[in-house]
Order: C-alpha cells, then sequence, then structure tokens
C-alpha cells in the first residue's frame, strides 16, 4: 500500500549500484576500498546531490549526504545502512537502507518540505567485515568504540593492513579519528534492512519493526605446524596444523546444538597455507560465528570453543583464538519502536515487532544515540546469495514508515504532507 516512496527510482538506484561489483553474474561483490567500492561510492554521491543533499566523504571513506535544517546547530537525524557487500552476496542487503536514506530525501525534495534539525543520509563502509575483519566497523569508529589506532593492525587476507587499503583509496589514516561523532551530536538514527529470514513473507506482512538485536561474537582462530614434504614426512612426525583444525572444527558445530536457546555457531572462513597439494599445511585460520538473544550464552559458547581449540592443540601444535569482536544483545529505542509500529498502522501497513538475529550498524548506534529499525521481507529468507530478493514495492512501503516517522522528528507538528497519491 505504498503512498509515498517511488518504486521505480528506487529500483534504479539499487540495480544502478549493483553494477558495481567483482563477480558479475555471480552476485554482489564490494569489498570496502576496493575499485569497485570506489566506483559505487561516486555513483552514490550522485544520487545523493540528485536529491538535493550536500555530500562528503569522512574521513574513513563514509558517504554523507546533509539536507540542512531550518537550525544547522541542532543534531542531524541520521538515516543510512553500509555498501559492502559479502563475496557473491545480493544486491539489497546493505543497499536497500542507503536506498530508504536517499529515497526519503527525495520525498522532502518532492513535497517542498525544510526539517527544523538537519538530516543526514549516511553510507557506511565495512559492515560485514568481510575484507579486514571483526564487522560494523564503520559505525564502532563512529561512536568511539573501535580505536583508530588500530587500523594499522586489521590485516585482509592478502596482509593489506585497512590503514594501508586507506591511504590507496585516498584517505589519510593518520586522520581517521576525524569520523568519530561526539555524544550528543547524533538525534536519532533510522535503518531500513531486509529481514533475512522468511518471518514476514510467510506471515504476509509488509513490515518489522525491531525492537531488539541478538548478542554476536567473531572469533578468528589460528593453527601454526610445521611445514614438510607430503611425500617424505613420516605419519608420525608430522606436525600438521589442519589435523588438529579439523579436530576442532568437527566438534563445534555441536556446541551450539547441545546450548540451545537459539544459540547459532557458524565457520564461514577457512584458510589452509601454504596451500599446495604435497606439502603439509603449516598454519590453518578460520572464523566462528556466534550469535544468541542472551548475553551469557554468547559468553560460554566462546568459553566452550576456546576450551575445544586448545584441546585440539598440543602434539606441537599452537594455536590462538583472537576476538574480533563482541556486542552485547541489544534494545532499540523504545519511543522510536513505538512511533515507527504506530506510523506502520497508519500507513495500512500490516507489521510486527521483531528480533533480529542479524547483526546491524543499528546495534552499535543504538548504545550512542536513539535508534529505530524497520524490516522489509526477503523472498523466500534467503541472503548473502546472488538469490536474495526484495519486491521494489515492499521496500518502498518500508521506506514510507522511515519517511513519517522522519518527518515526524524533523517537521513541526501538523506539517507532515498528506498522502501523495492513492494507495496501491
Amino acid at each position: 500500500m505504498t503512498r509515498f516512496a517511488d518504486p521505480q527510482r528506487i529500483r534504479s538506484l539499487i540495480e544502478g549500484l549493483d553494477a558495481f561489483t567483482a563477480t558479475p553474474g555471480r552476485g554482489t561483490t564490494r569489498l570496502t576500498y576496493s575499485p569497485q567500492f570506489r566506483a559505487a561510492s561516486d555513483y552514490l554521491r550522485a544520487q545523493m546531490e540528485s536529491a538535493g543533499l550536500s555530500v562528503r566523504e569522512d574521513a574513513i571513506g563514509n558517504l554523507v549526504g546533509r539536507l540542512e535544517g531550518r537550525d544547522p546547530g541542532l543534531a542531524p537525524l541520521l538515516i543510512g545502512s553500509h555498501f559492502d557487500s559479502v563475496p557473491n552476496g545480493g544486491k539489497f542487503d546493505g543497499p536497500a537502507g542507503v536506498a530508504a536514506g536517499i529515497e526519503t530525501a527525495f520525498l522532502f525534495r518532492d513535497h517542498g518540505l525544510t526539517p527544523e534539525r538537519p538530516i543526514e543520509i549516511i553510507a557506511m563502509i565495512e559492515e560485514e567485515g568481510t575484507r579486514f575483519g571483526g564487522g560494523l566497523v564503520a559505525s564502532r569508529i563512529l561512536t568511539g568504540e573501535l580505536d583508530t589506532a588500530s587500523l594499522g593492525s586489521l590485516p585482509d587476507d592478502d596482509g593489506i593492513t585497512m590503514a594501508q587499503a586507506m591511504a590507496a583509496y585516498g584517505l589519510d589514516p593518520a586522520q581517521a579519528g576525524r569520523a568519530v561523532r561526539q555524544p550528543g551530536s547524533v538525534h536519532a538514527f533510522l535503518e531500513l534492512h531486509i529481514e533475512q529470514g522468511p518471518v514476514l513473507e510467510a506471515q504476509g506482512e509488509d513490515v518489522g519493526i525491531v525492537e531488539r538485536i541478538v548478542g554476536m561474537a567473531q572469533l578468528k582462530v589460528t593453527f601454526r605446524g610445521q611445514a614438510g614434504h607430503a611425500g617424505t614426512t613420516p605419519m608420525t612426525a608430522r606436525c600438521d596444523a589442519l589435523v588438529g583444525a579439523v579436530a576442532a572444527l568437527s566438534r563445534l558445530p555441536g556446541l551450539a546444538y547441545a546450548m540451545g536457546r537459539d544459540a547459532v555457531l557458524t565457520v564461514g572462513k577457512l584458510e589452509v597455507r601454504p596451500g599446495g597439494a604435497n606439502v603439509i599445511p603449516d598454519r590453518v585460520t578460520f572464523t566462528i560465528d556466534i550469535r544468541a538473544p542472551a548475553e551469557e550464552v554468547v559468553r560460554e559458547l566462546i568459553g566452550q570453543c576456546r576450551a575445544v581449540i586448545g584441546q585440539a592443540g598440543g602434539n606441537g601444535l599452537t594455536a590462538e583464538v583472537e576476538e574480533q569482536m563482541f556486542v552485547a544483545p541489544t534494545p532499540l529505542s523504545p519511543e522510536l519502536h513505538d512511533r515507527l509500529l504506530r506510523n506502520a498502522g497508519q500507513l495500512g501497513l500490516k507489521s510486527r515487532t521483531m528480533v533480529s538475529g542479524a547483526g546491524h550498524d543499528a546495534m552499535i548506534l543504538a548504545g550512542f544515540a536513539p535508534t529505530g529499525l524497520v524490516f522489509v521481507p526477503s523472498h523466500k529468507g534467503i541472503s548473502h546469495a546472488p538469490e536474495e530478493w526484495t519486491d521494489y514495492g515492499q521496500l518502498a512501503r518500508g521506506i514510507d514508515v522511515i519517511f513519517t516517522s522522519a518527518c515526524e522528528l524533523t517537521l513541526p507538528a501538523g506539517q507532515a504532507p498528506a498522502s501523495p497519491r492513492p494507495a496501491s
């Protein structure tokens, strides 16, 4: 029942952005600071400028479009999401939220609205953690949770640190601290995201209003052994890093099964070095992603993982566990939740309150400013895959909720626009 947002304009933006991928025809692969990422940033800048925004790139590469308010000194309302991707992912995860922000700016322009406080539309870097690990990097830097002095110790798979990649991208890593925002500098944050699950579609509902986000942790595990010739080293004389890693890997999923309590555990990245068919592996690294609604469950699973990995070491092998990220379960703003839910109802949309099993920038910003998160349906619940799909009409309905809420948060009472066209 779209009333405000333009599905065709949204479709044009998202499909235009999806052209900037390292894997054409095989999903979206857009790693932070890559050539595709630069081209995507330039494309988004042009879209923001078309919507009447003044645009800047901040010190770490986030793109920020500003709609000035009548009182520029007021803290801005922040709307947006990320535009990096997982390898061979989908076109909606992240970009849907960026499109929501830009479409909101278009709607303010279309209706001739000038907000009392500024509105900033933000397209953020490295939410997925695909290149430098950990994830939620932009929001953790913006809120001061991630020390920018550590960027020189965050390497990608090729050993290029985030600081080095920033420099190659045209940024000065020594100035990264300028991206940190001060407490009180953001009035509120609104994010729209695809559900990445099947609930809304299965129930025939238009939007989900998230009340909290599960806790999550990401670990990086490294087993080290001794390389040797595959043909001349006796089995009894080997110190095979892969043997130790497999001993741990075979037990890790069972930890979450045994734990229950809606805990999930995923090993999503595995690297064997030196990688020769006739060379005994001397180093194996892999990641562990842990999520659960209760913080104590996440922490207990981290402890169990460490114990399993320790038991798989020995016999000349060493095993290291690095905790790359830990975020406690995060409640979002009750006031914004109620506002978003009410506006969905006033728009005639079917909605429900939800808990997010995926991490989002909203979970970091929630500790910094009042935060609201809107979900729109994902076809068959598929995400992080080329088959990821959300109907553009459904996406527009979610943006309507963002837009009407943004009007309430930035306009004097009674100045929100009426519906410009009949519901459909």
